[in-house]
């Protein structure tokens, strides 16, 4: 499978929800068994919860600052950050940012 960056980034963002009220910044790119990928580009504030399974950020584009169960990562462009499943996270600050975000494993995570 292919996919490209630029034809997901043309779909966003997605109608405003409840959740989201800025408009939804991901879109579902790629799929296979347990693995999920999406294009994340938050605009605005990052209203995610934390997840069932086990994630990972790569930085395609910006920086900022990642908070990650009370901890705060700075990243940029070209980083990789990891996310273990049930762990509250969310970018609290973000500058152009643009990932690709990949769902993978069990419910629970791969360590659970």
């Amino acid at each position: 499978m292919k996919i490209g960056l630029k034809e997901h980034l043309a779909k966003l963002p997605l109608q405003p929800t409840t959740t989201w009220p800025e408009g939804v910044w991901d879109i579902d790119a790629m799929q296979h068994g347990s693995m999920s990928l999406i294009v994340f580009a938050p605009q605005g504030k990052d209203y995610q919860s934390a997840h069932t399974q086990d994630e990972i950020y790569v930085v395609m584009q910006g920086n900022g600052v990642l908070e990650l169960d009370g901890e705060h990562l700075a990243f940029d462009q070209g980083d990789v950050l990891f996310v273990a499943a049930g762990i509250e996270h969310r970018f609290i600050e973000m500058h152009d940012l643009v990932t690709w975000a990949i769902f993978y494993g069990p419910d629970g995570g791969e360590a659970a």
